[in-house]
């Protein structure tokens, strides 16, 4: 399991003490797997463990730890004891914070049983480890227009994700969701070699020539994914320059335009569906393409 130190933090930061809710352990048909989180503080929560009748008792667990200040450890069968369809059992642990806990962090946690074997964190003999999580996934928003806006917002609650938003002026921007790193680039082209080269980009600037600039630099540098919004006329403008600026039609096809689903509609957030839909399907990662660092 592992524990988001940023969002903790900036969480701790902002509301005082919390209690952070985790399912310890998951066994049968659950609503969500091992290490799953939420944090709860006095007027509010962020995360979700799945909903209903369990995410409700979670909330009641977590105000009573941040009121009595000992953690509190549950094991549920979610049928009877909450009345749930789901057939399985999840242990909870929910512990009062008042700050980031150093890392790694192990602690005895009674009542619980040996996870299964082979997982990424350590949970043997009631004694429950946790690492700070690491992103697995670099995501570049590129441009913060009203679709840029809402594929953000979809984006930075999702875990495993490193999300960095990008445009020319911090005026362009709204309040940045927590956890996503705003970069203000007055040439956004040449920020893209500080994005790595196994990055997914999202390119939906305000200008097609910034667009186009981005298209050309994200081949230069080497990506995983990129797509950009546009209408097949755009991207029959851009494949032709692409080539003209030298670079090999099998590597410009490798860019998807339109992005998302048309079918959605032309709606920012139909936009947004579409786009998040497509970077979280199966099969959508691969090997970067190699080009030389500008």
């Amino acid at each position: 399991m592992s524990v988001d130190v940023g969002r903790l933090g900036a969480l701790i930061a902002a509301h005082g003490p919390v209690a952070r809710v985790v399912v310890a352990e998951a066994r049968g048909s659950v609503p969500r797997g091992v290490g799953t989180s939420m944090v709860v503080w006095r007027d509010g929560f962020q995360g979700t463990i799945g909903g209903g009748a369990l995410e409700w008792r979670a909330l009641e667990m977590a105000r009573q730890v941040l009121n009595e200040g000992a953690p509190r450890v549950e094991r549920m069968p979610l049928g009877p004891a909450l009345g749930q369809c789901c057939g399985g059992a999840v242990t909870l642990v929910a512990e009062r914070l008042e700050a980031v806990p150093d890392l790694p962090w192990l602690r005895r946690v009674e009542g619980t049983a040996e996870a299964p074997a082979g997982k990424d964190y350590l949970f043997r003999n009631g004694w429950l480890r946790e690492d700070a999580a690491t992103a697995t996934r670099d995501i570049w928003v590129w441009g913060a227009g009203h679709v840029g806006r809402a594929i953000t917002a979809i984006l930075a609650p999702l875990p495993d994700l490193s999300v960095t938003w990008v445009d020319t002026d911090d005026a362009r921007f709204p309040p940045v969701p927590e956890g996503v790193t705003q970069l203000v680039a007055a040439d956004p082209a040449r920020a893209m070699v500080h994005a790595p080269k196994g990055a997914e980009h999202l390119v939906l600037t305000y200008s097609h020539d910034i667009d186009l600039a981005l298209c050309h630099a994200a081949l230069t540098r080497g990506f995983v994914f990129c797509g950009l919004i546009g209408s097949a006329t755009k991207w029959a403008r851009f494949r032709s320059r692409l080539a003209d600026l030298g670079h090999d039609p099998a590597d410009i096809a490798r860019i998807t335009c339109p992005i998302g689903d048309p079918a959605l509609g032309k709606h920012p957030q139909a936009i947004a569906v579409g786009v998040v839909g497509r970077l979280l399907s199966p099969g959508l990662s691969g090997t970067a393409t190699k080009g030389t660092v500008s």
